[in-house]
Order: structure tokens, then sequence, then C-alpha cells
């Protein structure tokens, strides 16, 4: 079907390794570490078990490779099918997860160069965040500086819930060096090597850790804005993947109010804390938490600052995947709609 749209901009692509993968990418030393010692990383979310690695039941290749790993099926299940104009990737590897830093390095290395002869090199609608080491933060800026040359990296990609928040200090070589290379860093969904995902400990139910991910995004953002990150840093960019934004309003006015009363403890921080949020924060739409009303989505947007920060993705090959011509019931502008579902990202990652 012939669709009249803007381009279409999918800001959150799954790609996937399969068994060995890495292996024409590793040094012998690290494959042969690898099978006498294995992985020493967290496996991230292991569930639910009715959707192994998290993906749609029909986003299994023929080719037998896990979803997400087969190029060709993600052409014609997603690139081909949906018109998209770029798709950025986001791997979630264990790679940057190891507690052995100079293996993770490697493995973060070789995860890169995959990205680059497999998929990059192969579709040129791809482009794709660079995996790195984040909790050896001089480890991971050494991975930035190598990788940013290829122009098909366009992010600095983190999971969400590190062993620290992410504004202290022990990760700003890794921001500097964003900073360095012209790249955002976009935080995704996931990770955790040793602490609980909520405040107030592990939760019992899948239901419970899938909602609650939020609250992690929620204490990154405090944690950017209150250690002084986007003063340190002021044309550092950070997009939050894949952790709803319905939250966000709240949680700025929240900030403003404490920061009026306590000012005094932060002298750091020169201006209100929404206004570091509205101009160094994007957030991507999946999953969009849309209110019964459609027309309210709308106010949560103007209480935002507006929907220049606001980048449409799908979340392919997993569950709850949107799919580009049934996402946001709201009715919008046509020039809003074309800067969510591409423009913001085109500007944001400097596509064509």
């Amino acid at each position: 079907m012939s669709r009249q749209r803007p381009p279409l901009v999918d800001c959150d692509i799954h790609n996937e390794l399969a068994p060995g993968s890495l292996d024409p990418y590793l040094p012998r030393r690290w494959r042969e570490y690898d099978a006498t010692y294995g992985n020493r990383g967290d496996g991230g979310s292991s569930y639910p078990k009715g959707a192994p690695r998290a993906a749609r039941t029909d986003a299994w290749p023929p080719s037998g490779l896990p979803a997400g790993g087969d190029l060709d099926f993600m052409r014609e299940q997603l690139l081909d099918a949906y018109d998209i104009r770029y798709g950025i990737l986001n791997c979630l590897s264990k790679s940057s997860r190891q507690q052995n830093p100079e293996y993770a390095a490697a493995l973060c290395r070789a995860v890169n160069e995959w990205q680059v002869e497999e998929w990059l090199e192969k579709e040129p609608r791809l482009r794709a965040g660079i995996t790195v080491p984040y909790e050896e933060p001089a480890l991971a800026a050494e991975e930035i500086d190598r990788a940013a040359v290829h122009p098909g990296f366009v992010q600095v990609l983190l999971l969400v819930r590190t062993d620290e928040p992410l504004g202290r200090r022990r990760y700003w070589p890794l921001y500097e060096a964003a900073v360095r290379n012209g790249l955002p860093v976009g935080i995704h969904f996931g990770g955790g090597r040793a602490n609980p995902l909520t405040g107030s400990g592990w939760p019992s139910f899948y239901i419970e850790d899938h909602t609650a991910m939020a609250q992690a995004f929620q204490a990154q953002l405090v944690s950017l804005v209150v250690e002084g990150v986007f003063e340190r840093f002021p044309t550092l960019k950070v997009v939050l993947i894949e952790g709803g934004f319905g939250w966000v309003p709240s949680l700025m006015w929240r900030l403003d109010k404490h920061w009026a009363r306590l000012r005094d403890e932060v002298p750091h921080l020169t201006r209100r804390p929404s206004e570091y949020v509205r101009d160094h924060m994007w957030f991507t739409t999946q999953p969009i938490e849309e209110p019964p009303d459609p027309r309210q989505l709308l106010t949560v947007f103007d209480n935002m600052g507006g929907t220049d920060k606001i980048l449409f993705s799908t979340d392919y090959p997993h569950w709850d995947f949107d799919d580009p011509d049934r996402a946001i019931r709201a009715r919008l502008e046509p020039d809003t709609r074309a800067r969510i579902f591409g423009g913001n990202a085109m500007a944001l990652y400097g596509l064509d």
C-alpha cells in the first residue's frame, strides 16, 4: 500500500548476536578466555519466558538466526514494509556489562566491528549506537574515539541500570568523548549488575519489572541534571530510549520546586532543572503512555515544552513493537507528526 507521509525514522531497532557472531572479531586471547571462563556479566532481564529474547513470535526468521539477527528478514519485515528512511540500531549485548574490564572492552570493540561489517556496510538505511564498557569510562572513551570515525555510528549506547547514577564524575570521561566526537548519548531500557530495579528492592513479578524501569530513567535524569553534567558539557545531548515520557512533566515540576528552595546546595546549576531537561534531553515514543483520551497526550507534550524532542521508535523485534501506522492515536498537526516520526531524529543525528 502506498503511504503518503513524511520520511520515517525508527530510533530503536535491535540487531541480535547469534552464537559465534563475534568470533571473527575477537583476538584469540579473548576467544580462549570465553571458552575457558565464560561470561561473567549480568544477563539482563531473562523473561518473559513465553517471549524468548523479548521478541515477537513472528520475528524469528526462517534462517534460524535469532529475532533481529537476520538483516534480510529485517529488511522484509520492517525497513521495506514501513518504508523506513533510517533505522537506529541499539545492540543490547552483554558485552558492556562484564566484570572483567579488559574482556568487556574487547567484546564491545568486537560488537562494533560486527555492526560495521554485517549491518552498516550492507544496509545504507541503518545507523547504530556504539557499544561501550560504560562502567569503565576510560575504556569507554577509547572505544568511542576509535569507533566514531565510521559515519554509521550516530550515538553512544548505555543501559539505564548502571552501578552508580550517571551524573557521577566517574562517568564524565565518557561524556567528554561523546562531545568530542559530536555524538549524543543514548540511554536504553535494561542493564543492571548489582542493584535492584526499584529504590525499595527487587520486584516479584514481570509486570512490576517492566513498569518500574521508568524509575531508573527518572533517577538518571535527576542525576545528570543535579550533578551538573550539562553545565560541564553544555553541548551534550542525551536520548532516553524505551523509558516512556509521561512522567517527565511532573518530575520537572518537582525538581524546579525543590531547586527553588535548595539551590544553595547546588550553586553549579545556573538555571532551573527543567531548562536543562528541555535543552539537552530527547525521548523515544515506545513505550508511549497514551491516556484514555488521546487528546490528553497533547497536554503532556505541551507540559514538556513541545514536541521537538520526541523521537519515533518501534522497538523491533520485541513483543511490545509499535506499528508506525498505528502509533500515537492523538490527532497531530501534519508538521508535528512529521517532526515526531522523522524530522526530529534527522536533525539530532545529522541525517540527510
